[in-house]
């Protein structure tokens, strides 16, 4: 037996960031095993970072998804293959190619974040109601968490006039 104390489990009564953090990291990679996939985490988060930011250069798409230059070529190319994003060159600099998402992979990119709604609310719908109501009064605070993970990632991609809420 180990002289550690048990780590606590998610939902299971302990409080704190840590045991928060645990908690939704694993509801999240599950959903994500759940989900089936055609595309790769990576080829998602780019289209998502397209479809949350516009138009990118590839070198600042391989810094917002923490992969190498080469590495995101290779992903747009596939991506434009599969009719997903295309290339097009910068109104304000001719030299410069910004990758777009095209309406396909916009609808797309929807319909799997539908899908794994549908899958995260069937699962929701099986809680009892003051679960569900905690996890309600939650939304502004999850909403907060992805906006502050988007600043991090994406410092430049705030809405024009958007504030950070201090904190």
């Amino acid at each position: 037996m180990s002289d550690q104390p048990a780590a606590p489990r998610p939902g299971g009564g302990g409080g704190g960031p840590a045991a928060s953090a645990g908690a939704l990291y694993g509801l999240l990679a599950t959903l994500l095993r759940r989900v089936p996939r055609d595309l790769s985490l990576t080829s998602l988060a780019t289209l998502s970072t397209l479809d949350r930011t516009g138009p990118r250069r590839i070198t600042d798409l391989a810094v917002s998804e923490g992969i190498t230059q080469p590495s995101m070529t290779v992903l747009v190319t596939s991506l434009e293959r599969a009719g997903l994003v295309a290339r097009h060159s910068d109104p304000a600099d001719g030299r410069v190619t910004l990758v777009t998402p095209t309406a396909e992979g916009l609808r797309y990119l929807r319909s799997r974040r539908s899908a794994g709604t549908g899958t995260l609310a069937q699962l929701i719908d099986k809680l009892p109601a003051g679960e569900a109501a905690a996890l309600a009064a939650a939304i502004p605070a999850l909403q907060h968490l992805r906006d502050l993970d988007n600043e991090q990632r994406d410092p430049d991609s705030r809405a024009p006039g958007e504030q950070h809420a201090p904190g």
